[in-house]
């Protein structure tokens, strides 16, 4: 279900209790069971989902579908975020979905994951996807669930804006894990936002294991045929998820590509012998 949207001001980010330290508030609102000494077998993963065009919910639907293969699928459910207000054609593993610009909608979110016992939640976190300043609402929702977090980092920055740094710093102390794509995500989330090394898990972002075809018939669609073609899981658009491309991401393409240039030229020059 979607919840009508109802307006909030964009420059005021909403933070609860004091600046320093950010979270009191929300960790004493927010009692949680660390007893169980069993694997979660309820499982609630927040993220958008397709039929909605976002890598998020490519990424989500991919991730419920691994663990759907794993563990079945009868205590596996998805709580996607709208950005309409008609919704999405969503499969029967969506429960309940979020609007994204509702406040109210973030917190009954929190209350029905509560209610119906659910063991762990699994968040998919990328800043524009959340409605509020740099995302801030999903702050709503964290405070108010009463069992562990694993928060899954989409994008790290080097850089944060005030919003983005508050936003981060509160998300990885309600998360009871942090999981990051790559070293540096995770160097930037120690070194920046003071997040321990022993809450932070490296998983690569990996893809779906799916069947190898010739390159060179997706080449041909694609109108790339004939050329090298290298593959990076970031981001480098300046519009995707509203997230500009960091300096650091750009000298890392310039630094594979150069020498995936090298190689292309000499692999041309043989061929020409």
């Amino acid at each position: 279900m979607s919840l009508p949207s109802t307006p909030f001001p964009s420059g005021v980010l909403e933070i609860v209790g004091p600046r320093t330290p950010v979270l009191d508030a929300a960790s004493v609102a927010r009692p949680r069971s660390h007893s169980k000494p069993s694997l979660p077998s309820r499982i609630a993963v927040i993220g958008n989902y397709l039929p909605r065009h976002c890598g998020i919910a490519t990424f989500t639907t991919d991730l419920c579908t691994a663990i759907s293969a794993e563990y079945g699928t009868a205590r596996l459910l998805a709580l996607p975020v709208n950005d309409t207000e008609q919704g999405y054609d969503y499969p029967a593993r969506v429960r309940w979905s979020l609007a994204q610009d509702d406040v109210k909608s973030y917190q009954d979110a929190a209350e029905f994951l509560n209610f119906n016992n659910i063991d762990m939640v699994c968040l998919q976190h990328e800043y524009g996807i959340f409605g509020g300043p740099a995302g801030s609402h999903i702050l709503h929702l964290l405070r108010g669930l009463k069992m562990p977090v694993v928060t899954t980092l989409h994008t790290v920055l080097r850089k944060p804006n005030p919003d983005q740094m508050l936003v981060m710093e509160e998300i990885a102390e309600l998360s009871d894990r942090l999981i990051v794509m790559s070293q540096l995500s995770s160097q930037f989330l120690q070194e920046i936002f003071k997040v321990p090394s022993s809450k932070i898990d490296l998983v690569p972002h990996g893809v779906p294991d799916l069947p190898f075809l010739d390159p060179n018939f997706y080449k041909d669609r694609f109108g790339v045929e004939g050329k090298a073609v290298l593959l990076t899981f970031g981001l480098l658009s300046s519009t995707s998820l509203r997230v500009r491309p960091t300096h650091t991401s750009c000298v890392a393409m310039g630094t594979s590509i150069e020498p995936a240039c090298r190689l292309w030229r000499r692999r041309w020059e043989w061929n020409r012998k």
